[in-house]
């Protein structure tokens, strides 16, 4: 359980230009300025205006800009970006070995987030990326592994929710895919990934960390859509860790909260 844009803005004009006039050298001597008609100077002042006009033009944007309520102009507003409480996609993917990589990516993003800790999300999300078959096994072993008592250790209740005042963090996030196999009706797909994992709190004792895994699915065409019918998964590769210094808990929550989550992740 991926995007373009261009804008091009073009103009056409003639414009008679002399280079400007040396002492003398090689070719010659310097060369006597041409005199200017009324007729040249007038185009030049048009196209001059003109060009001002388009400049002013392009940096009024699309109306993105605010005013406040006394009249005086602001710049303008940029729009949040904020989670949007959207569930990652899962159905709805090619039938070719891109569809396949697609459906990996995405499939390895629900499966790493918090609504796993949650049995009701998780059993819907087995459910849609799983073939029937695998999805009724894979349930029992599941909930066994997010027992309540895993799930204190991570510092969540038995519904998988975090203490007040606390922030969970469960994402995954791919960094590529590849088809290890692919024919018409199955593929081999392995997704290299980052994930964050960790509980966001003043009182923390699981702060949020990350990790470096590479997640192999076995993938079959069921009816109008690629579904799972087992996986693995083997640490790493793992790169030499940056130089940036460990944020507070405080940034760490705040950008969870503001910076959503990818729906689609190829």
């Amino acid at each position: 359980m991926s995007l373009d844009d261009g804008t091009g803005v073009g103009g056409t004009g003639q414009t008679r230009t002399r280079l400007p006039e040396g002492d003398g050298g090689v070719y010659g001597g310097p060369r006597r300025p041409a005199a200017r008609s009324p007729r040249s100077l007038i185009t030049v002042v048009t196209v001059i205006v003109l060009l001002i006009a388009a400049i002013a033009f392009a940096n009024r944007g699309d109306g993105g800009g605010s005013s406040t309520d006394d009249g005086n102009e602001s710049g303008p507003n940029a729009a949040p970006t904020e989670a949007s409480g959207k569930k990652a996609v899962s159905s709805g993917f090619a039938h070719d070995r891109q569809g396949a990589e697609s459906a990996a990516a995405n499939y390895a993003v629900a499966l790493g987030s918090d609504d796993m800790f949650n049995a009701g999300t998780r059993h819907e999300i087995l459910d849609s990326i799983y073939t029937r078959a695998a999805a009724a096994k894979l349930k029992k072993p599941m909930d066994k592994a997010y027992s309540p008592e895993f799930l204190a250790r991570m510092g969540l209740d038995a519904d998988g929710n975090p203490p007040k005042g606390s922030t969970f963090v469960s994402r995954t996030v791919p960094v590529g895919t590849k088809a290890v196999r692919h024919d018409a009706d199955s593929a081999t797909v392995s997704v290299w990934y980052t994930g964050l994992i960790g509980m966001s709190g003043t009182n923390s004792t699981d702060p949020v960390r990350t990790t470096w895994k590479t997640w192999t699915f076995e993938l079959t065409w069921t009816g109008d859509d690629w579904k799972i019918t087992k996986d693995s998964q083997k640490d790493g590769p793992a790169p030499v860790p940056g130089d940036e210094p460990a944020a507070t808990s405080k940034d760490i929550s705040e950008a969870v909260e503001q910076y959503g989550g990818f729906t689609y992740a190829r």
